[in-house]
């Protein structure tokens, strides 16, 4: 067990099979791979389960399931899951999350995801006008009102959850709108992620949406890098006006942590990868999420032992080839904090450090690059609060008083403070003038 280090397997109860019909999905075309696939069956359940704990040497254990859509599976197959963990947990804390469309959480089911403290994950790509863009059902419905029910009886129920925003070609431009409305239905953390696809007529599984390596060209969906960035930019703006240690944006923490120094620990922004896995509902497992190819299959846990799959030498040096980066990333000032991001996502053209040499290129890095630059003075603010064991959220308080010296310098200093304070003005923000 000495060489055996932390890792996560996202689970697949049902596959790629799924109740919605999102133009943009990545995953909806795995079916062609899975074709058979309808739920895990309890053999796998229980094998996943045994060995997921007893192979990975954290104390905490999280499970992830996913889909395509896991509510497909019924709460009967969670309950058996829950059964198991409580069963083989040797004494781990188990977690489990729950990511879903929300269009079957009725009160069945989230009274169960309740009862046995799931978190849930939500998808919802904003106001109705944005999400019924992509998010429709077979018969080409929007699935809007159905996610705001169910996102309305969780709130009811005390159900703890949090959103994931699809970042894409229709609704880019609409950040603070989608922000303040993802705070209106009650959204305390938040995730946004970038769509990016690239379509390919070369793969002979007859998958057309291709691997980094595969020749391929951006989907019409698919966002730019200068709108990726503009994006962020406008969803930052509106959190760090008031919402700083209120509101928990995944890519705002990630990219502290590395303005302090510290690595990050989601995958997209560490060093390497590859401790993050997929379990498909046939018990094949993958490289990642996003590599489910044939190319990526690292075995079935019904036919190998999971720590000889997890530690595999493929696996091993899929995770270390992230760290391959481009001569102009080595050189970035903002390599700690991104470090070349997800692998994925490389697919532009670059000049390694060795000049006989080419790497590829992050293909949102320019905007990437745009919003590191855009927060970089709150950044430097945050950090230097974090390393004097200071709350972040003081940056609010700091760059308010800023904004209310440069536009008061004429402020009679015996005047109430325009910031609110209750102070007088030379007793304020007055003080710093």
């Amino acid at each position: 067990m000495k060489d055996y280090y932390p890792f996560h397997i996202m689970a697949k109860p049902v596959g790629p099979t799924c109740n919605l019909r999102c133009e943009y999905c990545f995953y909806l075309e795995k079916y062609k791979m899975f074709p058979s696939i309808k739920v895990m069956q309890e053999q796998v359940l229980k094998k996943f389960i045994q060995e997921y704990i007893s192979v990975n040497p954290s104390e905490e254990i999280v499970f992830g399931w996913q889909g395509g859509e896991p509510t497909i599976a019924g709460t009967s197959f969670f309950k058996k899951a829950v059964e198991y963990q409580e069963l083989f947990s040797l004494g781990k804390k188990i977690i489990n999350t729950f990511q879903t469309n929300g269009v079957n959480l009725n009160e069945e089911w989230i009274d169960f995801l309740t009862t046995y403290n799931f978190l849930v994950g939500i998808s919802i790509d904003g106001p109705k006008s944005i999400h019924d863009n992509f998010r429709k059902d077979k018969e080409n419905k929007g699935s809007f009102e159905k996610v705001l029910s169910a996102i309305k009886i969780m709130r009811e129920k005390g159900t703890e959850f949090n959103t994931l925003t699809c970042v894409h070609k229709k609704n880019w431009m609409k950040g603070r709108e989608i922000y303040n409305f993802l705070k209106s239905v009650g959204s305390r953390f938040m995730q946004f992620i970038p769509i990016v696809e690239r379509y390919t007529h070369n793969r002979k599984d007859g998958l057309f949406l291709g691997t980094p390596c595969d020749e391929a060209y951006v989907t019409e969906w698919s966002i730019t890098p200068e709108q990726w960035g503009q994006f962020l930019v406008s969803v930052f703006d509106e959190w760090v006006k008031m919402d700083v240690g209120k509101i928990f944006v995944q890519i705002f923490d990630m990219v502290l942590t590395g303005w302090v120094g510290l690595e990050p620990p989601l995958c997209v922004m560490s060093k390497e990868c590859g401790r993050a896995l997929i379990i498909e509902a046939d018990g094949s497992i993958y490289s990642c999420d996003h590599y489910v190819y044939p190319e990526f299959y690292l075995g079935n846990i019904l036919e190998k032992p999971l720590s000889e799959i997890v530690y595999c030498d493929f696996q091993k040096e899929f995770g270390k080839s992230k760290s391959f980066l481009p001569k102009e990333c080595l050189e970035c000032k903002y390599l700690h904090v991104c470090n070349g991001g997800c692998p994925k996502h490389r697919f532009l053209e670059a000049k390694c450090r060795d000049s006989n040499s080419s790497c590829k290129r992050n293909y949102l890095c320019e905007g990437y690059y745009m919003f590191f630059d855009h927060i970089s003075p709150y950044m430097d603010t945050m950090a230097e609060l974090v390393k004097k064991n200071l709350p972040p959220a003081f940056v609010m308080d700091i760059f308010s008083k800023e904004r209310v010296h440069s536009e008061s310098r004429e402020i009679n200093p015996n005047t109430d403070c325009p910031c609110g304070s209750g102070k007088k003005y030379k007793k304020c923000c007055g003080k710093f003038s």
